[in-house]
């Protein structure tokens, strides 16, 4: 079959590589659509997961079930589904607790184990999750979504009385919109994204969010005066500035993958006296289900942050660039 291989760090490849063999425990998925993330890059290139190679990378993806082992039941061949990539350990003191995001084990298709961008994957048939007659390019956002979801959970982000009214999302990358769109999806009523990239605030505006370009004027007038602000940018001057932003009794979520050697100053005072809230997010929880649920009832605005649907072997060139039209969004292999 043919997958996209990291042969070692630094490089990645289309290639034949043999078809996994089903286990106990396990089906075997067609792939049919796998997002680039990256997350991908950054265990390309060692910054994350533990730098094993070979690897097929891709840890957001769908497909149909090719398989199943003789000890697996309640899962049918032909079944659509969306995949939870995240292998937790069970047992630590972080998946007791339930936050199997934090498992100190933690491993991952895609990160630790071949993941979805090859056209068949071996995945343990718990981590499957129905998706009914959603577009397989649909479902592969679930992933991301869930991490989203993870973020505002973290953040504690509320519903109802004493609402989050107004949030800035830092970045209007493929996250950042799906970070805003998610809060748009949980009733916040004013969602402003902030970048300097102008071809793609305008699609955030097609997407009836407010925006903003970073550092102008017209967002400097604007200081303290949003509930919930989060970066999406991984870049450490921009969450250093977050606070400023923050209502008092506001929220600041660090979403964003800022490199692991960076650092920020921030005044103790002025989160103490302001009462401001900061919160951090890896990951998702087992909580696919629920961005399922989201991206049904979404009419289609979160599906257009898909850009790019390639076959395999016009994948692999993204993992070492970008694409050259800036307003270029989530660029996913998509099987025929």
């Amino acid at each position: 079959m043919q997958a996209i291989c990291f042969t070692e760090k630094g490089v990645a490849t289309c290639e034949d590589v043999p078809r996994p063999e089903l286990v106990p425990g396990h089906v075997l998925v067609r792939v049919r659509a796998a997002g680039l993330c990256h997350t991908d890059i950054d265990v390309l290139h060692g910054r994350y997961g533990e730098g094993r190679f070979p690897l097929v990378p891709g840890h957001e993806y769908a497909g149909v079930v090719e398989a199943v082992a003789a000890d697996v039941s309640g899962i049918s061949v032909g079944a659509r589904i969306a995949v939870d990539p995240n292998l937790p350990c069970g047992s630590c003191s972080a998946c007791r607790k339930g936050l199997t995001n934090l498992c100190r084990n933690l491993k991952a298709y895609g990160v630790t184990d071949n993941g979805g961008f090859a056209e068949y994957s071996l995945v343990k048939a718990d981590h499957l999750h129905d998706i009914g007659d959603l577009a397989f390019d649909v479902a592969a956002l679930a992933e991301p979504l869930a991490c989203v979801l993870n973020g505002l959970g973290s953040a504690g982000l509320k519903a109802g009385p004493g609402a989050t009214e107004t949030a800035l999302v830092f970045g209007a990358g493929p996250i950042g919109l799906l970070l805003a769109l998610s809060l748009k999806a949980e009733g916040v009523q004013s969602v402003t994204v902030a970048d300097i990239n102008e071809s793609r605030l305008a699609f955030a505006e097609e997407l009836g969010l407010e925006t903003a370009v970073s550092g102008s004027q017209a967002l400097l007038a604007r200081k303290r005066s949003f509930d919930f602000v989060a970066d999406a940018t991984g870049i450490a001057s921009v969450v250093e500035g977050m606070i400023d932003f923050a209502t008092d009794g506001g929220t600041v979520l660090i979403f964003g993958v800022c490199a692991p050697e960076t650092r920020i100053s921030l005044a103790p005072f002025e989160i103490f006296r302001r009462q401001i809230k900061l919160a951090g997010s890896h990951s998702l929880n087992r909580n696919i289900p629920e961005a399922l649920a989201i991206l049904r009832r979404d009419g289609g605005r979160m599906a257009r942050l898909v850009s790019h649907r390639l076959p395999l072997a016009e994948i692999s060139p993204y993992f070492s660039r970008k694409p050259s039209d800036p307003a270029s969004m989530k660029v996913q292999f998509v099987a025929e």
